[in-house]
């Protein structure tokens, strides 16, 4: 694949050395719709969701057929397609359940009063939750945006290589900075602009992966359940939408280009419709 172009993306490339490791050393001839079913019975019994295992056998079809019709190896693509048509009607590849956790406002509050109250905290996690929620960037992006990609005047900041199923590379989004979500952007920068005391051009030069670490110690710590990090983006997705914004324009903001794709990521509370009506009434 890397031969013609093609090479996998890091999440593509985590899949591939999973898979590697459970059918690496299966001889391909011996790779038929028995042996893949099997291997959908294993993952399934490990834990992986209908949907996880679906993208797997996605890309076992995938491995195949680019080394048949690229390389010209005699190899057959036709017993993956059995073995998923087999591995669906068992209810082992399918749709994943769509995740609908919002964090309430208490949990929320609980969780930034809880980072602010421990001094051996470094990351300043409760700014991070808030912008979170302010902005709905993931994890990554929001320790990874730079001062110099932020625009004083207009209170704009530029997310650059922003994730995108079809290319990242080079898919920069510039969004604005504001209040509408209950968190106001631009004043949580400033906190930070207040704390810069080194050379890093970053917003928050922290690792995203410790700050995720730190949000789950949080939420075990308050007895807060079932809550991810990611979860924020939904929260700050939903509440564009519960503050009167159109698809179109809370798309300006989330960075989806496949607005089926942003309806997902969007859980409304029917009480906000009031609140909805009443501000478009005005």
């Amino acid at each position: 694949m890397c031969d013609v172009g093609k090479s996998p993306r890091r999440s593509k490339a985590a899949a591939l050395d999973k898979l590697q490791r459970h059918l690496g050393k299966c001889n391909i001839a011996a790779l038929d719709r028995e042996r893949l079913i099997r291997f959908g019975r294993d993952r399934a019994a490990q834990g992986d969701g209908p949907m996880t295992l679906g993208i797997d056998i996605g890309f076992v079809k995938l491995i195949l057929s680019d080394a048949a019709a690229v390389h010209g190896l005699p190899v057959k693509v036709e017993p993956v397609d059995l073995a998923r048509i087999a591995l669906k009607r068992l209810g082992l590849v399918g749709k994943g359940h769509q995740r609908d956790r919002r964090p309430t406002q208490d949990e929320l509050d609980r969780l930034i009063g809880h980072f602010d109250a421990n001094p051996r905290q470094i990351a300043p996690v409760s700014q991070i939750i808030r912008f979170a929620v302010a902005t709905a960037m993931r994890q990554e992006e929001i320790c990874k945006v730079r001062w110099s990609d932020l625009e004083s005047r207009t209170r704009m900041l530029l997310i650059r290589d922003r994730k995108d199923p079809r290319n990242k590379n080079g898919n920069n989004q510039r969004i604005p900075l504001f209040a509408a979500t209950g968190y106001d952007a631009w004043a949580i920068v400033e906190e930070q602009r207040a704390r810069r005391s080194n050379d890093d051009d970053r917003i928050f030069p922290f690792n995203h992966r410790s700050v995720g670490t730190a949000f789950r110690r949080g939420c075990a710590d308050l007895g807060i359940h079932d809550l991810h990090f990611h979860d924020l983006r939904h929260e700050g997705t939903s509440r564009l939408f519960e503050a009167g914004f159109t698809i179109e324009q809370v798309a300006l903001v989330t960075g989806h280009k496949d607005w089926k794709m942003l309806r997902r990521y969007t859980h409304l509370k029917p009480e906000m419709l009031h609140t909805i009506r009443v501000a478009r009434a005005a």
